[in-house]
Protein backbone atom coordinates (compact mmCIF):
# COMPACT_ATOMS: atom_id res chain seq x y z
CA UNK A 1 0.00 0.00 0.00
CA UNK A 2 1.55 3.09 -0.83
CA UNK A 3 0.62 6.27 1.08
CA UNK A 4 0.63 9.60 -0.25
CA UNK A 5 2.70 12.24 2.85
CA UNK A 6 3.48 16.23 2.62
CA UNK A 7 6.55 16.67 2.71
CA UNK A 8 6.29 18.94 5.93
CA UNK A 9 4.57 16.10 7.76
CA UNK A 10 7.49 14.03 6.41
CA UNK A 11 9.77 16.17 8.21
CA UNK A 12 7.71 16.20 11.61
CA UNK A 13 7.41 12.52 11.00
CA UNK A 14 11.12 11.53 11.47
CA UNK A 15 13.17 9.70 14.28
CA UNK A 16 16.46 11.06 15.27
CA UNK A 17 18.15 8.82 12.21
CA UNK A 18 16.26 10.46 10.30
CA UNK A 19 13.84 7.81 8.91
CA UNK A 20 10.14 8.19 9.11
CA UNK A 21 8.65 6.65 12.89
CA UNK A 22 6.74 4.07 10.42
CA UNK A 23 9.96 2.45 9.27
CA UNK A 24 10.16 0.45 12.12
CA UNK A 25 7.09 -1.99 11.05
CA UNK A 26 6.20 -3.58 8.33
CA UNK A 27 4.59 -2.13 5.24
CA UNK A 28 0.89 -2.88 5.21
CA UNK A 29 -0.75 -4.53 2.68
CA UNK A 30 -4.32 -3.79 2.83
CA UNK A 31 -5.77 -1.42 1.28
CA UNK A 32 -8.26 0.53 3.78
CA UNK A 33 -11.81 0.95 2.76
CA UNK A 34 -13.34 4.19 3.44
CA UNK A 35 -16.29 5.21 4.95
CA UNK A 36 -17.65 8.59 4.73
CA UNK A 37 -18.91 10.96 7.62
CA UNK A 38 -22.10 10.62 7.32
CA UNK A 39 -22.44 6.88 7.44
CA UNK A 40 -20.31 7.49 10.59
CA UNK A 41 -22.65 10.26 12.11
CA UNK A 42 -25.71 7.84 11.15
CA UNK A 43 -23.77 5.04 13.30
CA UNK A 44 -23.42 7.75 16.31
CA UNK A 45 -27.06 8.12 16.50
CA UNK A 46 -27.62 4.80 16.73
CA UNK A 47 -29.02 3.84 20.24
CA UNK A 48 -25.60 2.76 22.54
CA UNK A 49 -27.09 -1.00 23.27
CA UNK A 50 -26.77 -1.89 19.25
CA UNK A 51 -23.86 -0.32 18.34
CA UNK A 52 -21.43 -2.05 16.86
CA UNK A 53 -18.38 0.03 15.68
CA UNK A 54 -15.63 1.84 17.60
CA UNK A 55 -13.42 4.85 16.46
CA UNK A 56 -9.89 5.39 17.18
CA UNK A 57 -8.56 8.62 16.75
CA UNK A 58 -4.51 8.05 15.53
CA UNK A 59 -3.31 11.48 16.36
CA UNK A 60 -0.80 11.97 18.54
CA UNK A 61 0.58 15.82 19.45
CA UNK A 62 -1.93 16.97 17.37
CA UNK A 63 -4.60 15.32 19.25
CA UNK A 64 -5.90 19.01 20.20
CA UNK A 65 -9.82 20.49 19.86
CA UNK A 66 -11.80 17.27 20.60
CA UNK A 67 -12.55 14.29 18.84
CA UNK A 68 -15.46 12.51 16.95
CA UNK A 69 -17.90 11.19 20.04
CA UNK A 70 -17.27 7.91 21.79
CA UNK A 71 -13.38 7.56 19.60
CA UNK A 72 -10.26 6.17 22.07
CA UNK A 73 -7.01 7.85 21.13
CA UNK A 74 -4.49 5.48 20.15
CA UNK A 75 -1.69 7.47 18.60
CA UNK A 76 -0.27 5.66 14.96
CA UNK A 77 3.34 6.00 16.56
CA UNK A 78 2.69 2.99 18.78
CA UNK A 79 -0.67 1.66 17.01
CA UNK A 80 1.33 -1.31 15.30
CA UNK A 81 2.00 -3.38 18.44
CA UNK A 82 -1.46 -3.00 20.20
CA UNK A 83 -3.46 -3.80 17.06
CA UNK A 84 -3.23 -7.76 18.64
CA UNK A 85 -4.60 -6.34 21.88
CA UNK A 86 -7.34 -4.21 20.15
CA UNK A 87 -8.90 -7.01 18.15
CA UNK A 88 -9.29 -9.42 21.46
CA UNK A 89 -10.93 -6.58 22.86
CA UNK A 90 -12.82 -6.06 20.11
CA UNK A 91 -13.92 -9.74 19.79
CA UNK A 92 -14.79 -9.50 23.60
CA UNK A 93 -16.99 -6.34 23.01
CA UNK A 94 -18.85 -7.82 19.83
CA UNK A 95 -17.42 -4.63 17.79
CA UNK A 96 -18.08 -5.37 14.45
CA UNK A 97 -15.98 -2.44 12.68
CA UNK A 98 -12.97 -0.58 13.76
CA UNK A 99 -13.17 2.95 11.91
CA UNK A 100 -9.41 4.90 12.16
CA UNK A 101 -8.99 8.97 11.28
CA UNK A 102 -6.35 11.11 11.65
CA UNK A 103 -6.04 15.02 11.06
CA UNK A 104 -6.95 14.50 7.47
CA UNK A 105 -7.00 10.39 6.80
CA UNK A 106 -4.66 10.78 4.40
CA UNK A 107 -1.61 9.04 6.38
CA UNK A 108 -1.76 7.85 10.37
CA UNK A 109 -5.29 6.75 9.58
CA UNK A 110 -4.76 4.81 6.82
CA UNK A 111 -1.65 3.44 7.96
CA UNK A 112 -3.21 2.04 10.78
CA UNK A 113 -6.36 1.04 9.57
CA UNK A 114 -4.54 -1.27 6.93
CA UNK A 115 -2.51 -2.80 9.79
CA UNK A 116 -5.29 -3.75 11.63
CA UNK A 117 -6.99 -4.95 8.58
CA UNK A 118 -3.84 -7.35 7.70
CA UNK A 119 -3.43 -8.79 11.35
CA UNK A 120 -7.54 -9.50 10.86
CA UNK A 121 -6.44 -10.94 7.30
CA UNK A 122 -3.89 -12.85 9.47
CA UNK A 123 -6.21 -14.54 12.30
CA UNK A 124 -8.96 -14.95 9.60
CA UNK A 125 -10.99 -12.98 11.94
CA UNK A 126 -14.64 -10.91 10.95
CA UNK A 127 -13.76 -7.75 11.78
CA UNK A 128 -14.19 -5.14 9.27
CA UNK A 129 -11.11 -2.22 9.61
CA UNK A 130 -12.17 0.98 7.86
CA UNK A 131 -10.78 4.83 7.89
CA UNK A 132 -12.82 7.77 7.66
CA UNK A 133 -12.76 10.09 4.69
CA UNK A 134 -11.39 13.38 5.64
CA UNK A 135 -10.65 12.34 8.51
CA UNK A 136 -11.39 14.65 11.73
CA UNK A 137 -10.55 18.28 9.90
CA UNK A 138 -13.44 16.77 7.29
CA UNK A 139 -15.78 16.02 10.36
CA UNK A 140 -15.11 19.23 11.52
CA UNK A 141 -15.57 21.28 8.40
CA UNK A 142 -18.94 19.00 8.03
CA UNK A 143 -20.32 19.07 11.42
CA UNK A 144 -18.95 21.22 13.23
CA UNK A 145 -19.01 20.46 17.00
CA UNK A 146 -21.86 17.98 17.01
CA UNK A 147 -21.13 14.66 18.24
CA UNK A 148 -17.85 16.01 19.03
CA UNK A 149 -16.43 15.33 22.83
CA UNK A 150 -13.90 18.23 23.84
CA UNK A 151 -15.15 20.64 21.08
CA UNK A 152 -12.62 23.52 21.08
CA UNK A 153 -13.88 26.26 18.74
CA UNK A 154 -10.77 28.69 19.13
CA UNK A 155 -8.60 25.57 18.30
CA UNK A 156 -10.56 24.80 15.22
CA UNK A 157 -10.49 28.33 13.71
CA UNK A 158 -6.93 28.20 13.97
CA UNK A 159 -6.43 24.37 12.95
CA UNK A 160 -8.50 24.83 9.60
CA UNK A 161 -7.13 27.93 8.32
CA UNK A 162 -4.13 25.62 7.90
CA UNK A 163 -2.97 23.59 5.24
CA UNK A 164 -3.97 20.21 5.99
CA UNK A 165 -2.12 17.04 5.85
CA UNK A 166 -1.85 13.54 7.69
Amino acid sequence: MTIHVHEHCLRMARREDGTPWWAAFPEPTSTPVHIEPQTVLELLEQQESSRRFLLVDCRRTDCTGGTVSSSINLPAHSFYTTRKSLYALCKQARIQKVIFYCGSSAGRGPRCAAWMQDYIDEVGGDLQSQVMTGGIRGWVRRYGDRMMDGYDEKTWKQLLSEKSCT
